[in-house]
């Protein structure tokens, strides 16, 4: 009933950019938190950049001044902007929408995982 849709992910080379995208849609209410988070293999899912409704942003350290979070409320639409990539980046990037749902006339607050896209910094 809720799903998230990644898009843009891909090889990038060091220094270079891309723009990762993720579509919220199906029975939302309000969505409050969107992020992104990314596993590399062998390592735990880890945060990368969180926003709030009102535009608040965090970010882990080991990105700051490179990416830049984003979302477009209108659309349930979240976007990681991501400037100047290292190796170190290279990881399955996952979205996740923290928010109420509802059906049938009920209302449940959760969140919801898209199913992930990988991007590949390498030259």
């Amino acid at each position: 009933q809720v799903q998230l849709v990644e898009s843009g992910g891909g090889l990038v080379q060091p220094g270079g950019s891309l723009r990762l995208s993720c579509a919220a849609s199906g029975s939302i209410f309000r969505i409050n938190a969107m992020g992104w988070y990314r596993q590399a293999p062998g390592k735990q899912r880890e945060l990368v950049a969180t926003i709030t409704a009102v535009g608040t942003t965090n970010y882990t350290d080991s990105v700051k001044g490179r990416f830049t979070i984003s979302r477009d409320n209108a659309k349930n639409t979240v976007y990681l902007q991501m400037n100047s990539p290292k190796p170190e980046d290279t990881a399955v990037y996952y979205c996740n929408a923290v928010g109420t749902y509802y059906s049938g006339g009920y209302y449940w607050s959760s969140d919801y995982w898209g199913q992930g896209t990988q991007v590949t910094v390498s030259s």
